[in-house]
């Protein structure tokens, strides 16, 4: 869903994905990969990524590149060898740490979209939306959906915003569509909810 229009916001010029080092089972997941790499590169965005070879990772990267696109790769030094750092990349920042490699790609990028991936993706997907739930960014985020991979996700989400856990609000910064086109689309017209540090409000209201 997609929020209210923000004519004035800045272009997005560089956008990170947060996607497997595997290509899972279904095929379909590195053919949107591609196809995500290739988009970004045609409307002129950076791609900003983990640096890898493998998996949707190298999907995403190769299809960039080969588009003409310009690719930034952030990787661990002790992830080099493990995740085989790709070697043709526009740029390939090499960090210490996980949380360095976190922080480095969330600087170098105007939004961040999340592929389908695992336990790694999950948790750079919540890191970035706990850091715009306070407030530390206001950069549009997005599921980028193939065959409802992300369909459990949102029941999760959905669950705890019932149970007090999450304010609407918030639940509603995280976009997705199927598409990625549409999905760039949605984070043109995205704006930032209004107010700061809104708790999540009970589902009934307390017995007196």
């Amino acid at each position: 869903m997609a929020g209210s229009v923000a004519p004035d916001r800045p272009a997005i010029r560089s956008t990170c994905v947060f996607c497997g080092a595997s290509t899972g089972h279904d095929p379909r997941y590195a053919d949107v990969a591609a196809r995500t790499g290739q988009t970004l590169a045609r409307r002129g965005i950076r791609l900003v990524y983990g640096g890898g070879r493998l998996g949707l990772m190298g999907a995403l990267a190769d299809a960039a590149l080969a588009a003409g696109g310009e690719v930034v790769g952030v990787i661990p030094r002790g992830l080099v060898d493990r995740e085989l750092a790709h070697p043709g990349l526009t740029e390939l920042v090499i960090v210490e740490t996980l949380h360095e490699r976190k922080a480095e790609m969330a600087r170098r990028s105007d939004a961040f979209i999340a592929l389908p991936g695992g336990l790694g993706t999950l948790e750079e997907l919540a890191e970035v939306l706990s850091w715009a739930q306070l407030d530390l960014h206001a950069k549009p985020i997005g599921l980028l959906d193939v065959g409802g991979y992300f369909d459990a996700l949102g029941t999760f989400l959905d669950h705890a915003v019932a149970e007090g856990f999450v304010a609407p609000r918030h639940r509603r910064m995280l976009l997705r569509d199927d598409d990625i086109g549409a999905l760039l689309d949605q984070f043109v017209r995205w704006a930032p909810p209004s107010g700061r540090f809104e708790r999540p409000r009970p589902v009934d209201p307390p017995v007196a």
